[in-house]
């Protein structure tokens, strides 16, 4: 795996230390899979962590916001938010269908006590951590 340049905010860092723990331990996961995923993509050298809508962001030069966040009004369930105006969630229900839940064309939703599909979900954050330089493909190259 290549050397990836992350910057970090540490405000971040307080945003997951407030989620109960057994949500910490889901965010976390995602948090990991969107590293673990820029480090693995040959066309992503830096990678942002940072805060948008007080909720962790990731942002890298190439590519479209990736959120991730949990709601206490939706207790069971947490989510992977991208660009609202971008074709990404269309793209993904396209390819991926039912393997996972999508709010509208904004989110991927997780339920708390179900798996995440891993190598489809980082297929998907491929396409968004890149969106710039794959946009204009049918699939998104995924």
């Amino acid at each position: 795996m290549k050397k990836l340049k992350i910057k970090i905010n540490p405000k971040v860092k307080t945003v997951f230390a407030r989620y109960p723990d057994p949500v910490r331990k889901k965010m976390l996961f995602l948090r990991e899979l969107i590293i673990e995923t820029a480090k693995e993509t040959d066309q992503v050298n830096s990678l942002e962590e940072t805060l948008k809508w007080s909720e962790p962001a990731y942002l890298t030069p190439i590519g479209s916001t990736v959120r991730i966040d949990w709601k206490e009004k939706t207790p069971d369930q947490y989510a992977m938010y991208f660009q609202c105006t971008s074709r990404l969630v269309e793209t993904f229900r396209l390819v991926f269908g039912s393997k996972f839940q999508f709010e509208g064309n904004r989110a991927i939703i997780f339920k708390m006590n179900k798996k995440i599909p891993v190598e489809e979900l980082k297929a998907c954050i491929r396409a968004a951590l890149t969106y710039h330089k794959v946009k204009n493909l049918q699939t998104l190259g995924i």
